[in-house]
């Protein structure tokens, strides 16, 4: 099962480079990571996805939590928050399947930012699992390119990260 952690972080050079050695060295793989500032000045939030298969997550927060930078961290389960993630993809396109390929695009709530000859550049921002299923359906066109930021997650309802907790 995926899970998210968010880590609020001293915004100093050497910080994601200290979280990623510790991934590292303990053999813990990071399937997303996405880094901001937050509204406080200096600081910025983390926010890492790990796949728990191997029951590892108080492992990973008690490492976290010993890392000098790091200020306060919270773990997430999926249902306790809103996810997204942003998509830019290249697709082949040419005259017979650019009407296609809109369409898909408008339909899907993507939004086109760039048409040459022979492409189509789509913005898609949605949850992480219907970012891979709009990259599935676009495949059959060939893709180009596909770049994807990590996933950016904040907490359902009242409840928030926050230094003063």
């Amino acid at each position: 099962m995926k899970q998210t952690i968010s880590v609020l972080v001293e915004n100093r050079a050497g910080v994601l480079s200290r979280i990623a050695g510790l991934f590292a060295r303990r053999g813990f793989n990071i399937e997303s990571l996405a880094v901001g500032p937050t509204a406080e000045a200096g600081v910025s939030c983390v926010t890492i996805v790990v796949d728990d298969r191997e029951n590892v997550m108080e492992q990973i927060n008690k490492q976290l939590n010993k890392l000098i930078d790091v200020i306060k961290l919270k773990e997430y389960a999926p249902e306790e928050i809103i996810s997204r993630e942003l998509l830019l993809i290249k697709v082949n396109a040419n005259a017979q399947n650019r009407g296609e390929i809109s369409e898909l695009a408008r339909l899907a709530g993507g939004k086109i930012c760039d048409i040459t000859r022979n492409s189509i550049t789509i913005e898609y921002c949605d949850t992480p699992d219907r970012v891979e299923n709009f990259i599935e359906l676009c495949r059959t066109y060939g893709l180009k390119r596909v770049v994807r930021t990590g996933a950016a997650a904040i907490e359902k309802g009242t409840g928030q990260l926050q230094l003063d907790e």
